[in-house]
């Protein structure tokens, strides 16, 4: 009988990445009006996360720069005799890594993301500088307690149980050098590398580190690990063909039953990101008894329903797992890696395909009266910020 070991794992973890740093950011207060000559104050400056010009920036960066984690605008002039409308505050641009969630700490809500170098966030308003409008008294700037949340940006995401193999893909398939070992916790930060095609494409990919059963409830940090999945356009089950034992005193799962557990934890995660492609890679084909368990693998796949039975209804997915490509491969010897890279590619071009046929039936009837309109608003909301 398979059952879900409740056993607590406990890991070690590089404290030099860092992906969730919290700041405290507040507008600068309003400028004091100089009410017998009708003077006003300046409005307080406000706060903007912006995207990094470098986009090597990272978090751990931050931390070390900025000790103390805290943003605070300039406050407005106030209003003289000699100048009796005073100037605002000086606005400050804290500058973050691209592929940053910002988070209301207090309130648990999404403001906004940081993905690309254009992108700017309004995260703390300065207060309205002192006039007849407020009774002549000036208004503090809006505060708040914030969480930069990274997930990492990548084509394809890596999931797998420990000790998968995944590093060693990560390797075959591009110029990343991540450690590699025959133990289960080698990866205990994303990493990524780069596929390079010889028509120059690129393809980003994020290895990320392994999961354990229960990581949908933060086991072994599995919030922290799954939360990457959530901005790549395809996940890769990197799975060993003969099974995956975590330790002794653990249950042995046999491939298929990997398989059926990773999707598990993707489902009560966050369902939608089952709607990605997905392609499984079925890794260690070089191993003894490898060509049969693999055959034994693919009659489970195609004869789904009839090798449910050992499974927990607790750990069976709502459906049954489907993937474009299912690849046998030896990350380690480098056989089938050519053609996993084709078919990355190939399910990749396909779905940024389908994307761009969406928005042109989403534009099309669009009329340049319409769109001239959208461009004019655009304008006068770029003048407000």
């Amino acid at each position: 009988m398979v059952h879900l070991t409740v056993r607590t794992f406990i890991r070690k973890y590089n404290h030099k990445f860092v992906d969730k740093l919290r700041v405290y950011v507040r507008g600068g207060s309003g400028g004091i009006s100089f009410p017998s000559l009708g003077g006003i104050g300046g409005h307080g400056g406000d706060v903007y996360v912006v995207a990094a010009k470098d986009n090597s920036t990272t978090l751990r960066d931050m931390k070390k720069t900025y000790t103390t984690q805290r943003f605070i605008a300039d406050n407005g002039e106030n209003s003289s005799r000699n100048k009796l409308f005073g100037l605002k505050g000086a606005s400050i641009y804290v500058q973050v890594p691209h592929g940053i969630t910002i988070v209301d700490a207090d309130e648990n809500k999404i403001i906004g993301d940081i993905l690309k170098p254009e992108d700017k966030l309004l995260v703390a308003t300065g207060g309205k500088g002192a006039s007849s409008r407020n009774n002549y008294q000036q208004k503090k700037g809006k505060w708040r307690n914030l969480w930069l949340d990274m997930k990492v940006i990548a084509d394809v995401g890596f999931v797998g149980f420990p000790n998968a193999g995944k590093s060693t893909l990560l390797t075959a398939l591009s110029n990343a050098t991540p450690k590699v070992a025959n133990y289960p916790f080698t990866t205990m930060n994303p990493e990524i590398g780069v596929i390079s095609y010889d028509d120059f494409r690129s393809i980003k990919l994020a290895d990320l580190p392994g999961l354990i059963e229960g990581a949908f409830m933060n086991k072994g940090r599995g919030h922290s690990f799954l939360k990457h999945v959530e901005r790549t356009d395809v996940i890769l089950y990197v799975v060993d063909v003969n099974g995956f034992q975590l330790s002794p005193r653990d249950d042995f799962r046999n491939a298929f039953e990997t398989i059926l557990y990773l999707t598990k934890e993707l489902e009560l995660f966050d369902e939608s990101l089952l709607k990605k492609d997905k392609i499984l890679a079925i890794n260690k084909m070089d191993s003894e008894n490898s060509s049969d368990n693999f055959e034994i693998l693919i009659n489970q796949l195609n004869n789904y329903e009839s090798h449910l039975d050992t499974i927990p209804k607790a750990l069976l997915p709502e459906d049954k797992p489907e993937f474009k490509h299912i690849i046998p491969i030896s990350a380690q010897e480098g056989s089938g890696t050519e053609e996993l890279k084709l078919r990355i590619r190939e399910v990749l071009d396909k779905t940024a395909f389908e994307d761009n046929k969406h928005l042109r039936i989403e534009n099309k009837g669009n009329n340049n009266d319409a769109l001239l309109d959208k461009s004019n608003q655009d304008n006068e909301r770029k003048l407000i910020l």
